[in-house]
């Protein structure tokens, strides 16, 4: 099988880092360029990274010579290279939505874990498993950018990936209200221990934009597409409060829901078990082989056994019960770093290429 090209732009930050280890022996992908800002370029990547990789597997051999490209000055050459891009820059929004429409343009198609176009209408924001059908608004958006090869696809909030994967199999009883609190990792903010000692014995409880993004974010996820961009549903209503935890990797939530027409636990448990999607139809080489996890046991999921539960794909949930207020409460875990950020959108990637997007 003929590989794909692939160039990872912003990739120096956390985010970025992680792109560059799933590319290590990735079946279909191979990495060819990377880029960030104009200090990192000429460097390798050895040299450009230095201290601050981040991971606790170590740098690919294949990655440590290439040399590091300047994310826009060199935007043509690297978009004349490579079949596509994923983009993890720390940049302004403006400027994010100004280089990727850039790279898109220069018919090079961009899978983002950037926040900045999740709200351009034409461009989907897709979790694999359960809104692939938004893949077909790209056809409209390329007529938008003037573009045949080019588009911008993105991925949503690390945050949701925790608990809208156990909420969606459960739409069918007309989910009527959601209320969530998240507990996220420090590397949710690109941060370890060592560059944020502040959060060491400590909770902080905000995280800027994030609770907007949980309650809103959704509605796109379970939009339709209709005259060429994506209309967003207008409901459950859903409450969110986001805070900051002293956790590395994986993001917990702690759900509250209540249906329109209630399902028995048996019912829910079993939907959940059963639940599959398009990234599993696919046999996607990224995709879990159980998207969703149930724990019997009443102290799991925890974030330091579970979060790397099929490499960090799946989601695990547990401890469903009845609640006072809401029908049910459950709690669910994901991996933020890889099923919430890189791991999701080389996902989406795989799914682009299954799908001849790419």
């Amino acid at each position: 099988m003929k590989k794909y090209k692939v160039g990872v732009i912003g990739g120096t930050g956390m985010v970025g880092q992680r792109f560059v280890s799933l590319m290590e022996n990735h079946p279909w992908f191979e990495l060819k360029v990377i880029a960030a800002s104009p200090r990192s370029a000429g460097k390798t990547y050895e040299e450009a990274v230095g201290s601050r990789w981040a991971l606790e597997s170590p740098m690919p051999e294949e990655a440590k010579k290439i040399i590091v490209k300047d994310a826009e000055a060199d935007a043509a050459a690297i978009a004349s290279e490579v079949d596509f891009v994923f983009s993890a820059v720390d940049m302004k929004k403006d400027e994010i939505q100004a280089l990727e429409e850039k790279y898109a343009k220069l018919e090079c198609p961009v899978v983002s874990n950037n926040s900045a176009h999740r709200w351009t209408p034409d461009v989907p924001m897709i979790v694999p498993e359960i809104n692939s059908e938004h893949l077909a608004v790209i056809d409209a958006q390329r007529k938008r950018l003037g573009t045949k090869r080019g588009f911008i696809a993105v991925k949503s909030n690390c945050s949701l990936q925790s608990y809208i994967p156990a909420l969606h199999p459960l739409r069918g009883f007309g989910i009527d209200k959601v209320l969530v609190c998240t507990y996220q990792a420090i590397s949710g903010a690109g941060k370890t221990f060592d560059t944020w000692p502040e959060m060491v014995d400590n909770v902080i409880p905000y995280i800027g934009g994030e609770e907007e993004k949980s309650e809103r974010e959704p509605m796109k996820l379970w939009g339709k597409v209709e005259n060429g961009v994506i209309v967003n549903a207008d409901s459950p209503s859903i409450t969110a409060q986001c805070i900051r935890v002293p956790v590395s990797n994986g993001h917990m939530a702690a759900v509250f829901v209540s249906f329109k027409q209630k399902p028995s636990q048996e019912e829910i448990l079993k939907l959940w078990k059963s639940f599959s999607g398009r990234a599993q139809e696919l046999n996607l080489p990224t995709a879990p082989k159980q998207f969703l996890h149930y724990f019997e046991d009443d102290n799991r999921p925890q974030t330091r056994l579970d979060r790397n539960l099929e490499n960090g794909m799946a989601v695990s949930i547990g401890r469903l019960r009845p609640d006072c207020q809401y029908d049910y409460k459950f709690v669910c875990l994901s991996h933020n770093t890889l099923r919430g950020a890189a791991g999701g959108a080389v996902l989406l990637a795989e799914l682009l290429c299954a799908e001849n997007y790419i």
